[in-house]
C-alpha cells in the first residue's frame, strides 16, 4: 500500500585535546556493559501539535524522566508540511526520506508528525508520554560501540570527525550501515505564519547534518572499524551547543548500536 500523507496529531488516546586535534571518548560504565536507547523524533515547526512533543523530547535527552535507562534523543524536522504557511529552518527532504523508510520496514501505512521511533523498531505518537517510557523499558540493548572521535576544521565551514574503534556489535552477511548525525540544542524560533503564528519555538536534539561513515557486514564485534566524514556548517555554529552520535543501523533500520560525542569547545 502506498504511503498516506495525513495531518500532524496531537495526544493520542490513552574530550582529551592534542594540538590541532581533539579526541573524545567518553562513556559511562553503565553505558559500556549497556548501550543507550535511541529515541528519534520527526516533527516539523509547521505542526501545531509538534511543539509538545519537542518539548517531551527535551524533557527525556536531560534526564527528567530519571530512567535507569541512558537515552540519546534526536530530532528530525521533516519538510512535507513546509506548504501551509511556515517553512521550518530546519527541515530536511532527507529527514522525510528517513521517516518514509522507517514507515515502510514498520509495515505503516502512514507518514504524520510528530512520530517517535524508539531504535528503529516500535513507533508511538510523538506526545505520547506513556507509550514512549514504555517503549524505551522494553527495548532491546545493544553494547556500547568503543570508537574514539577526532575532530578538526579543514576551513572555518566545515567539521571532520574522524572514527575508529569496535562496533562491538557482530555484523551479519546482511550488512549495516554506520552513520554519524551532527545535531544542535537550544535552538529558538520566532514562527510569523503557519499553525504555530505567535510562538516562540524551542528545539533540542536537532539533526543539521547526516553522513555515512562506512558500510560493514561479516564482521566481529571486535573488529576495528575507522573512517571520517566531513560536515559543512551552517553561519551560526556554536560548538557548546553541537554533539555528534554514530549509529549503526541495519537493512531493517534497527538500531544495532549508538554512541554520543561533545563536541570541544572551541574547536
Amino acid at each position: 500500500m502506498g504511503l498516506r500523507l495525513l495531518s500532524c496529531f496531537g495526544r493520542s488516546q490513552k574530550i582529551n585535546k592534542s594540538g590541532d586535534n581533539t579526541t573524545v571518548d567518553e562513556a559511562s560504565e553503565e553505558q559500556r556493559r549497556c548501550g543507550a536507547v535511541l529515541v528519534e523524533l520527526f516533527s516539523s515547526q509547521g505542526c501545531k501539535t509538534s511543539p509538545e512533543a519537542e518539548l517531551l523530547l527535551s524533557r527525556l535527552g536531560r534526564g527528567d524522566f530519571n530512567l535507569d535507562v541512558p537515552i540519546i534523543a534526536l530530532a528530525f524536522h521533516v519538510d512535507y508540511w513546509d506548504y501551509i504557511g511556515w517553512r521550518d529552518p530546519f527541515a530536511s527532504s532527507l529527514w522525510t526520506v528517513r521517516q518514509k523508510a522507517y514507515v515502510e520496514s514498520l509495515n505503516l501505512d502512514t507518514l504524520f508528525t510528530p512520530q517517535i521511533i524508539v531504535n528503529g523498531r516500535t513507533h508511538c505518537m510523538g506526545t505520547d508520554e506513556e507509550s514512549l517510557l514504555s517503549a524505551i523499558h522494553s527495548a532491546t540493548r545493544f553494547a556500547l560501540p568503543t570508537m574514539q572521535a577526532t575532530f578538526q576544521r579543514p576551513a572555518s565551514n566545515s567539521l571532520q570527525v574522524s572514527l575508529t574503534g569496535s562496533l562491538r556489535t557482530k555484523i551479519d552477511s546482511g550488512g549495516a550501515d554506520v552513520m554519524v548525525a551532527l545535531y544542535e540544542s537550544g535552538l529558538m524560533t520566532d514562527c510569523d505564519k503557519g499553525e504555530n503564528k505567535g510562538r516562540v519555538l524551542t528545539n533540542d536534539y536537532v539533526v543539521r547534518r547526516m553522513e555515512k561513515l562506512c558500510s560493514v557486514k561479516d564482521i566481529s564485534a571486535k573488529k576495528t572499524v575507522s573512517g571520517a566524514v566531513n560536515f559543512e556548517l551552517w553561519e551560526d555554529f556554536n560548538p557548546a551547543k553541537c554533539g555528534v552520535v554514530l549509529i549503526i543501523q541495519n537493512g531493517s533500520t534497527h538500531t544495532l548500536g549508538i554512541q554520543q560525542f561533545s563536541l570541544p569547545d572551541p574547536i
